[in-house]
């Protein structure tokens, strides 16, 4: 897709979540746009691929705005000229739902008014229109492609593995800047949140204790064309330092820990991460202080009566 303006310097995103999402998202939220708010829109300088996250469905670079409909048509008019463009309504998760053959006269209108000549079947420009609810604003427009969604089908899985929406947007707050950051996942069961973490770029690690999952784990990232070093290793032996760890604290019945294995796990975790992303399903709020971190941020994420706790430690 061609880039029609390198100037852009405001982004808006429309966000979607499921009911038992909400708190994760706001979480993440916070983590990527410092704005802590539960709204289905975002306006922030910050430019993020809307498919980084399992709940930004679009996001739009301003080009140009006004405070009404002919305003905005009247900015459009004052464009440069372009070929191979094609426009989309979108729609606003903060106000009532328009029909479809009203955007579509709106998409026609503004179409009308921008100089060049459209691409309705294979544009290579896509532009947004979106009413914020106090102005209306066209630009580039980009969707999520959900990615992870294929990773739902990995060869190898277990029940009680993190699934892989909660598994990316918590890569997510552990990283939020993806270029120069070395993250680890060092009991990183069947490997859920490597694939999610590679398929964005992401430079990660992981190693697990269990000798029985490796090859799993490889197969997963190899499934999908990614790579990552997997190593078997207790999480007290390893060396190194890095940005973040993401820790899914063991829970099942087969891995059975106890308070003072926690609290060694997270003091192991503290020597080579300042920064760590804790998945529990149980209050390890004491673990987490005797361990020497700072709980900074936090929520719940349910999947039916099953409740995860995501913690951000520092």
């Amino acid at each position: 897709m061609k880039t029609l303006l390198n100037d852009i310097g405001t982004y808006v995103y429309t966000f979607n979540w499921e009911p038992n999402e909400e708190a994760l998202s706001a979480l993440e939220r916070r983590t990527l746009f410092g704005i802590d708010t539960n709204d289905g829109t975002v306006e922030s300088t910050t430019k993020i691929d809307p498919s980084r996250s399992p709940f930004i469905k679009e996001r739009i670079g301003i080009i140009c705005e006004g405070e009404s409909i002919e305003e905005l048509i009247q900015e459009v008019k004052g464009l440069e000229a372009f070929d191979g463009f094609k426009i989309v309504f979108v729609q606003n998760p903060d106000l009532e739902k328009v029909g479809f053959k009203k955007l579509r006269k709106i998409e026609k209108e503004v179409g009308l008014h921008l100089k060049g000549e459209a691409d309705l079947d294979n544009p290579s420009i896509w532009l947004g229109i979106l009413n914020t609810g106090d102005r209306w604003i066209l630009g580039e427009y980009s969707k999520n492609e959900a990615v992870w969604l294929r990773h739902q089908w990995k060869p190898n899985s277990y029940s009680t593995a993190l699934g892989t929406r909660v598994a990316r947007a918590v890569v997510n707050i552990a990283a939020p800047e993806t270029e120069g950051v070395k993250l680890i996942d060092p009991c990183c069961g069947i490997g859920t949140v490597l694939v999610e973490a590679r398929s964005m770029g992401i430079d990660i690690i992981g190693s697990d204790r269990n000798p029985l999952i490796l090859s799993g784990v490889r197969e997963n990232l190899a499934y999908f064309g990614l790579d990552a070093e997997v190593s078997l290793k207790d999480i007290r032996e390893v060396t190194g330092q890095y940005d973040a760890a993401i820790i899914d604290l063991p829970y099942n019945l087969c891995s059975v820990i106890t308070v003072e294995e926690q609290l060694e796990m997270l003091q192991s975790a503290r020597r080579f991460a300042s920064k760590v992303v804790i998945v529990s399903v149980e209050d390890v709020d004491d673990v987490i202080g005797k361990a020497g971190f700072e709980i900074t941020d936090r929520c719940e994420v349910s999947k039916g009566r099953f409740v995860r706790q995501v913690i951000v430690c520092e």
